[in-house]
């Protein structure tokens, strides 16, 4: 699912072409099982994420992936879709982080990225602040996880 109505291309994509009320949307990428288990024992290495049998006698009944394992992936599909190639100056970072419904192996995730508001910055006028709300949908369009982002964009016009 790709629905995106920028102007431009994230490789001439500045402040300028993120609209407030503008809603983006991109994906998917698959949950793959072993990844998860991986991400699990790496990370979070709590019986859910890295043991078949034992998840599945958990309240989730199978394995799920972790929400900071979702977290990355929402990431991916932000950074290669929704954030500019070119203008993308960075995060502060983001706010109400939520996981809604847990993620399994084999599910099909999507991101909805809606400009929340889009303002220049007074003290460095060459760029703006862009805040954005996230949303992570599986392939039954279920929110699985949300934030709000915040991100610095250079200006195409650096002049106004």
């Amino acid at each position: 699912m790709n629905k995106s109505f920028f102007a431009h291309p994230a490789e001439d994509r500045y402040f300028e072409d993120y609209l407030p009320g503008d809603v983006h949307e991109f994906g998917s990428v698959a949950v793959d099982e072993a990844e998860v288990l991986e991400f699990g024992r790496r990370y979070v290495p709590l019986s859910y994420h890295v043991d078949k049998e034992a998840a599945k006698t958990s309240i989730y009944g199978g394995v799920i992936a972790s929400g900071w394992h979702t977290a990355a992936l929402m990431m991916r599909i932000y950074t290669e879709n929704y954030l500019s190639r070119v203008a993308n100056l960075g995060s502060p970072g983001g706010d109400e982080l939520r996981w809604d419904k847990p993620v399994f192996p084999g599910d099909e995730l999507c991101v909805r990225a809606t400009v929340l508001e889009a303002r220049r910055s007074e003290s460095r006028p060459d760029r703006g602040i862009v805040r954005t709300f996230i949303q992570v949908l599986n392939q039954k369009k279920e929110v699985v996880m949300s934030m709000k982002m915040v991100n610095f964009v250079r200006c195409r016009d650096s002049s106004q």
